[in-house]
């Protein structure tokens, strides 16, 4: 009797049983469980970039955030160790973290590198455990098969799973029941909610609205008359209604494409800065092609060492996945924007106004024709780049870009994966195995 009171319990409490999932210092932890000695000490990821990328809680507990320049954190942490990013490595440890979780239930989203929800509704029946120890036995087995530590939230929805899994960081578990959000949400600055960004905590404090549980014990028609349809939905989750599902598909489609890359030493040549530019259009349209989409317009941007951006609107006269015809493009703004007297520490693109890319009506000018040779020319292009390496072939306007490393000097050793090949493969070309374990 006592037992089916307990299932009663459960189900009220959990209409929908979703889990936030966030892996502790993720990069920072990734290179730790790699090298046991860094294990209990400052450890920082960016090293490439020379600010920090991630750290490690004993270097969060120094002083230490994230975009901190490295000569600064030396000044507060002497005996931090600072690392290049192993980007490629973070990213195969993070397709073994989604598969370890889709062990217990095919409903997750990706959402970020080191984070993902899922939704283990209806699961406690194939599984024969509670919602609870469902979440438990998650976090038991992540933590058991990286050595690093995750932090896991159990809630009704999405917006109180993400509030649940940072309560008791690092390496902790929060169940949050419907019953119960109301005592976890009460002196909570309305900002930490998820969804809630500046602007919107600034409007609602105008409004005397200051914590999550003034927010939610507001008025359904106060909510709606004020603020727009994503709030509204924001308030709904605090009232443990499930608004936001699961989005657990692949990605099949784009608003708008960038690419982004710093270098370091900065430079104030030229045609070397103009390379990088040119190597993130090539990697943009890359990515376009492969979701046959084309480019209306284009945005380029320039930093400077100081961090002060300059930036142009380009407009094509049709839309284009072709990387030579945007750089061309963009040539004439690139000298506009180009100070010689200035150092730049990176170049970025934007894509948008992307429409699906298809083949024009025969026209009497052959511009159909030399559309379709490009085509042809460009799925040849990325079938070599597929079985070579992504960076094969390239443009001639990117060649100083390749030919010089994109960090030099002591900034710019290699990641500890690209000194211990796996054999078979290249600098160029990875295998796709997690290298921790």
């Amino acid at each position: 009797m006592s037992r089916g009171r307990h299932d009663n319990l459960t189900i009220s409490s959990f209409p929908r049983a979703v889990i936030h999932i966030d892996a502790d210092a993720f990069f920072a932890a990734c290179e730790q469980a790699r090298d046991p000695s860094l294990r209990g000490r400052p450890v920082i990821t960016g090293k490439e970039r020379n600010i920090v990328a991630s750290m490690s809680y004993e270097a969060k507990a120094r002083g230490v955030v994230r975009a901190m320049r490295l000569s600064e954190v030396r000044k507060l942490c002497p005996d931090a160790v600072f690392l290049p990013s192993d980007y490629e490595t973070y990213s195969l440890l993070s397709k073994r973290f989604f598969a370890i979780v889709r062990r217990f239930t095919p409903d997750v989203e990706e959402y970020g590198i080191d984070e993902c929800f899922a939704d283990i509704t209806g699961m406690r029946r194939p599984l024969k455990m509670s919602f609870p120890r469902i979440a438990a036995a998650v976090k038991e087995e992540l933590d058991r098969s990286f050595g690093l530590t995750f932090s896991c939230g159990l809630a009704p929805n999405k917006t109180i799973a993400k509030i649940a899994s940072k309560w008791k960081k690092p390496s902790g578990l929060t169940v949050i029941r419907g019953r119960d959000i109301q005592d976890f949400i009460r002196g909570m600055p309305v900002e930490m909610v998820w969804g809630i960004g500046p602007q919107t905590a600034a409007y609602l404090d105008k409004l005397d609205v200051r914590t999550a549980l003034e927010f939610a014990q507001k008025d359904e028609d106060w909510v709606k008359a004020r603020f727009s349809k994503p709030f509204y939905e924001t308030w709904q989750e605090l009232n443990g209604r499930m608004v936001y599902e699961l989005e657990t598909k692949e990605k099949d489609t784009y608003a708008s494409i960038q690419k982004v890359k710093t270098f370091t030493p900065p430079s104030s040549d030229p045609e070397f800065v103009f390379a990088q530019l040119s190597k993130n259009v090539e990697n943009a349209t890359m990515k376009a092609r492969r979701y046959r989409l084309a480019a209306g317009r284009a945005i380029l941007f320039l930093k400077t060492q100081d961090f002060h951006g300059t930036g142009a609107e380009i407009r094509f006269s049709r839309a284009t996945p072709f990387p030579h015809e945007i750089i061309a493009a963009m040539g004439p703004a690139f000298k506009r924007l180009f100070n010689p007297k200035e150092l730049y520490r990176s170049t970025g693109v934007v894509l948008f106004k992307l429409t699906e890319d298809h083949i024009v009506q025969p026209d009497l000018f052959g511009v159909t024709a030399r559309y379709e040779r490009l085509v042809k020319v460009y799925e040849a292009v990325d079938g070599v780049r597929v079985k070579y390496g992504k960076h094969t072939l390239f443009l001639g306007s990117s060649f100083y870009a390749h030919k010089f490393g994109q960090h030099l000097g002591e900034r710019g050793d290699a990641p500890k994966r690209r000194k211990e090949l796996f054999k078979g493969e290249t600098e160029r070309q990875r295998l796709g195995i997690p290298t921790l374990m």
